[in-house]
């Protein structure tokens, strides 16, 4: 792979939350170079579709994509997404196909007719206490990739964990019905290895790049122009040019876009020790996480 071959640099801080338009989406672009990465329409407040058909229509060719969502669920641990559901799929692809097609007459790429599927809900722990069979008591169950998380210094949730502020399991879900609407219009890594051109779509953690910038995992969250821009500065970034408080969405896509320009040229990050083929298939991983 070459290196140098992306050009441009998105993050996406995404949402699982039920509605149409959501305040917790935000997305930034970096290009090549220094100049501070700057938010994708500005004030607008983004619905998932709106992110779907951004990455289309208006993805450049040489971009790298991190969405801060859970790409898959967790295989390793019981050889299956599933295990004992006689349709339990076998690669990341096929899982997305299937939340798909059960959640195909919901609105605004909503999961809840997953959830509230009267055989998968056994895997996942919901709200009111409703905690599946299948869910595996305590925090859940976790994928390869985020035991490297935790071994970071990072707080990962399970994404069978619906219940909770900080849970990642619906914007994970919601984001896999993304990625299957999408297509061939970007490969996603590491599911599909990394091709030699066109765009790239990567799992991504903003509390890594935070750290990356100089901050602690409890201290990931920015709110101001200010923190943002000792973080941009700390990346090797030009200021952003903003001023004032800022919502952390913002503030995570911005930092996020910086970092991807620095870590893109990483080799490491591309090739995880853990990272089998079979991990790879289904699983996923996140990127800059080792």
């Amino acid at each position: 792979m070459n290196p140098n071959r992306f050009g441009h640099f998105v993050a996406i801080d995404w949402s699982g939350a039920a509605g149409e338009r959501l305040k917790g989406i935000a997305l930034a672009i970096a290009t090549r170079g220094k100049a501070a990465p700057q938010i994708v329409r500005p004030g607008h407040r983004w619905s998932r579709e709106d992110v779907l058909a951004w990455l289309r229509d208006e993805l450049p060719d040489d971009a790298l994509v991190g969405m801060d969502l859970g790409i898959s669920l967790p295989f390793a641990d019981r050889g299956g997404f599933f295990p004992g559901w006689p349709q339990s799929p076998a690669t990341a692809r096929e899982l997305w196909a299937l939340i798909d097609a059960i959640c195909a007459d919901e609105p605004h790429l909503g999961v809840a007719a997953l959830v509230d599927h009267p055989e998968l809900c056994a895997w996942f722990r919901r709200h009111g206490g409703r905690e599946g069979a299948q869910f595996g008591g305590g925090m859940g169950r976790f994928r390869v990739t985020e035991a490297a998380q935790r071994r970071m210094g990072c707080k990962p949730y399970s994404n069978f964990n619906l219940v909770g502020a900080a849970q990642v399991g619906k914007s994970s879900l919601s984001g896999m019905r993304l990625l299957h609407r999408l297509g061939d219009r970007a490969s996603v890594w590491p599911i599909d290895g990394l091709p030699a051109k066109g765009p790239v779509i990567c799992e991504i953690y903003t509390t890594i790049a935070a750290m990356a910038a100089g901050r602690t995992a409890s201290r990931s969250k920015m709110r101001s122009a200010a923190e943002v821009d000792e973080a941009l500065v700390a990346l090797g970034s030009a200021c952003s040019g903003l001023a004032g408080p800022l919502d952390d969405h913002t503030c995570d896509a911005i930092v996020t876009a910086a970092w991807l320009r620095t870590a893109a040229h990483d080799p490491r990050l591309w090739h995880p020790r853990e990272l089998s083929d079979e991990i790879a298939h289904t699983e996923g991983w996140t990127f800059g996480a080792i």
